[in-house]
C-alpha cells in the first residue's frame, strides 16, 4: 500500500518521504530510511526534546518541499519521538507561513502506519500502564489524527482456490481473535491458546533444523538469492532465541563470519545527505 501511494504521488512530480521506525521495515519502502536518521530524532528522548534539524539546513528544506511523509511501524515508537518531530516541523514550516506554528506537524500531511495489536513501545521494566502512556495515542497529537482502518484481507482476493482461501480466512480470523483479546481468560487475564496443528513443528530430533528448512528451503543453494531473506523471517519472543537461531543458521553457511557493529550515535556525514536519496532526481 505504501509503495502504491508513493508511486501515485511521485508520478505527479511531487515528493514523498518514506521512513520507518526500524531498519528492516525501512528496507521495504521505496527510498526508505529510519525515522531517527531522517528526522535526526535524539536517541535519548524526553518530553522537551526537539529534532536536530535547523531551519537553514538542506534537510529542513527537503522537509518543507515534501508533499507527503509516510511513517511505517510508527506505533512502536515512544510518543515523545512524534512530539519532538511535531515541534521541529512547526518551527521549520513557520518560515513558509507563521500560521503553521499552530498546525500539527507544521501543516504537513503525515501518515502514521501500524497496528496497536502488534508491537508497542519497548520500555525497560515498564508496566502495561507505562507502555500505554508511552504510545502515540496518549499524546495530544492523537487528537488531530484521523484513524483509517483496513477492513479487507487482500490475500483472499488473489488467484487462490476455494480451499486455500478458506484456510487463509480461518488463519486471519484466528490471528484477529488473539490480537483483539477475544480468547477466554481467567481472573488473572491469562488464557490457554490452541495453536493449529499445521503451524506446529512435528516431533523430530532437530526441531530448529526443521524450522529453518520450512522457512528457508535449501538455504545453502539459495544463499545468493536475496529475495528469500526479504520475503521471509523467523520471529522469536526473546533475544536469546534470536541469537540461538542466528548462530544455527550461520553454522550452516560455509565461509568465515564477519561481524558489523551498529552505531549508537547519529552519523555526522549524514546531516548533509539528501533524505530523498535517488528519489530526488528521478
Amino acid at each position: 500500500m505504501w509503495k502504491t501511494l508513493s508511486a501515485a504521488i511521485r508520478s505527479q512530480g511531487k515528493i514523498v518521504i518514506n521512513v520507518a521506525s526500524n531498519g528492516i521495515a525501512s528496507l521495504l519502502l521505496p527510498g526508505g530510511k529510519t525515522a531517527h536518521s531522517t528526522f535526526c530524532i535524539p536517541l535519548k528522548i524526553n518530553e522537551k526534546c526537539n529534532c536536530n534539524v535547523k531551519q537553514q539546513d538542506h534537510r529542513a528544506q527537503s522537509l518543507r518541499e515534501a508533499n507527503l511523509i509516510i511513517w511505517d511501524e510508527a506505533l512502536m515508537m515512544h510518543r515523545h519521538c512524534f512530539e519532538a518531530f511535531d515541534r521541529t516541523m512547526r518551527d521549520i514550516m513557520r518560515v513558509v507561513d507563521e500560521k503553521n506554528l499552530k498546525k500539527p506537524f507544521g501543516g504537513k500531511v503525515v501518515i502514521l502506519g501500524g497496528d496497536f495489536r502488534q508491537i508497542l513501545p519497548v520500555i525497560k521494566k515498564a508496566t502495561p500502564l507505562d507502555i500505554m502512556k508511552a504510545s502515540v495515542n496518549s499524546s495530544n497529537i492523537w487528537r488531530s489524527c484521523k484513524v483509517l482502518k483496513l477492513t479487507r484481507n487482500m490475500r483472499l482476493i488473489g488467484d487462490v482456490t476455494v480451499h486455500s482461501a478458506n484456510e487463509i480466512r480461518d488463519f486471519a480470523n484466528w490471528v484477529l481473535k488473539i490480537g483483539n483479546g477475544d480468547m477466554v481468560a481467567d481472573e488473572d487475564g491469562q488464557s490457554i491458546m490452541d495453536i493449529p496443528e499445521e503451524l506446529c513443528i512435528s516431533p523430530c530430533d532437530n526441531p530448529l533444523q526443521a524450522l529453518v528448512d520450512f522457512v528457508y528451503p535449501d538455504i545453502i543453494n539459495n544463499i545468493d538469492n536475496q529475495r528469500i531473506f526479504e520475503e521471509k523471517a523467523i520471529l522469536a519472543p526473546t533475544l536469546d532465541s534470536v541469537e540461538q537461531v542466528n548462530e544455527y543458521v550461520l553454522s550452516l553457511i560455509e565461509g568465515e563470519a564477519k561481524e558489523y557493529l551498529s552505531s549508537d550515535t547519529p552519523c555526522k556525514s549524514d546531516e548533509d545527505y539528501d533524505i530523498q536519496g535517488v528519489w530526488c532526481t528521478t
